[in-house]
């Protein structure tokens, strides 16, 4: 047991299942434990790190704006937060951005929007629907809007109003839709739900009954945001207007912030006092994710994110192929890919990886939950593939 192993299960409150290593240093698609050995990294912090460990531009746009100051009160504006807000306003259908400091903050910040919208209509115009196997966090709010009973049964009562759906199911949509919806959260990629991806035929229904009962559409692009998918937006795809998009994760290019964008029609639904947070959008991680959105944004770069999510995808269809006893299927887009695995032998494969130097993630019980950095190479990933061939 490594020292600041043993400290940590001392002094932490033991809410996570750790490894026993002590990762020191990262860089790129690799970390570096304190013993010398190097990992591969394919989840990426969980999809907090799209642009891989260590990126230099991100580290020197903080460092600059630590030279400045660290914090400020809301008393006054800022320039790192509103040089942020232009750029994601630019890129995307917004026309005004709030800040937090987290994804789970972020969709708290949608739901009293959704509900304060939704009272200005009719006062019993409040309830919410979301996906069942949707994620959508850990606060009461985020948890309630979750549909995976498991996180949420020992913390009843939960938030009132709030309803699920069957994963890409119309019928079951539209018995529950009604005049006192104000809104559904969507993710359009299940993460935590094992990469599973909503359907055309469902989203022509969603925006049809949207406008039907003037409800909005809130996107959850926590994790499939800012290029993860392969757009910027995994929305873009569907060629719909959301109303509201969640962001955080890779925003901050590893420092913690989220972030709400809405639709111009919702800008003055929310008044000075309404909503806030001391924290959100700190000056240093919005100076970070400035830098991360102005790599998105260049020339070529989601365009090369495309291009290795074929290369990728085509590789692992070829080894399920040849594995069809373990594999049962493939599944993504972008950089988000989910191997579907018989049994329990994704979690075989994650704990014997580790000691080929290989970081792998599983969710939803039986499938690996690939989130490489955007920025991985084509040598990276065919070692990935080739450590994974050999695990099969």
């Amino acid at each position: 047991m490594t020292q600041i192993y043993d400290q940590d299960k001392t002094y932490v409150l033991n809410l996570y299942n750790r490894l026993n290593i002590n990762i020191v240093n990262g860089e790129g698609s690799y970390l570096y434990d304190d013993q010398g050995n190097s990992y591969l990294d394919m989840f990426s912090g969980i999809a907090v790190n799209n642009l891989g460990h260590g990126n230099p531009a991100v580290k020197a746009a903080v460092i600059k704006q630590m030279d400045c100051y660290f914090h400020l009160s809301n008393f006054f504006p800022s320039e790192p937060v509103a040089s942020l807000a232009k750029v994601l306003v630019e890129n995307s259908f917004a026309s005004k951005v709030f800040f937090s400091n987290s994804g789970t903050e972020a969709n708290e910040a949608a739901i009293k929007l959704a509900r304060k919208y939704g009272r200005s209509k009719q006062i019993d115009k409040t309830e919410m629907l979301s996906f069942h196997g949707s994620f959508h966090g850990r606060t009461v709010g985020g948890m309630t809007l979750t549909g995976q009973e498991k996180y949420k049964e020992n913390f009843k009562p939960i938030l009132p109003g709030v309803s699920h759906v069957l994963f890409n199911d119309c019928q079951d949509l539209a018995s529950k839709v009604s005049d006192k919806t104000c809104a559904f959260f969507i993710e359009m990629i299940q993460g935590e739900g094992g990469i599973t991806e909503v359907s055309e035929e469902f989203m022509t229904e969603l925006v049809e009954l949207s406008k039907k009962h003037d409800f909005l559409i809130i996107v959850d692009e926590i994790q499939t945001g800012l290029g993860r998918a392969g757009d910027l937006f995994a929305y873009e795809k569907f060629e719909f207007t959301p109303h509201i998009v969640t962001l955080a994760k890779s925003l901050g290019g590893g420092l913690p912030i989220g972030a709400m964008l809405v639709a111009p029609e919702l800008e003055s639904v929310l008044l000075p006092g309404d909503h806030g947070s001391t924290f959100g959008g700190n000056p240093v991680a919005a100076a970070a994710g400035t830098a991360v959105l102005d790599i998105l944004t260049s020339n070529g770069f989601l365009d090369d994110v495309k291009n290795k999510s074929i290369y990728l995808i085509k590789r692992l269809e070829e080894i399920a192929l040849a594995h069809p006893e373990i594999i049962r299927e493939v599944r993504g887009r972008g950089l988000i890919i989910g191997i579907e695995m018989y049994d329990d032998l994704a979690n075989k494969v994650k704990a014997e990886s580790l000691a080929k130097g290989l970081l792998l993630n599983v969710t939803r019980g039986n499938v690996i939950r690939l989130l490489p950095p955007l920025t991985i190479s084509y040598t990276e990933m065919d070692l990935f593939l080739s450590i994974f061939e050999s695990l099969l």
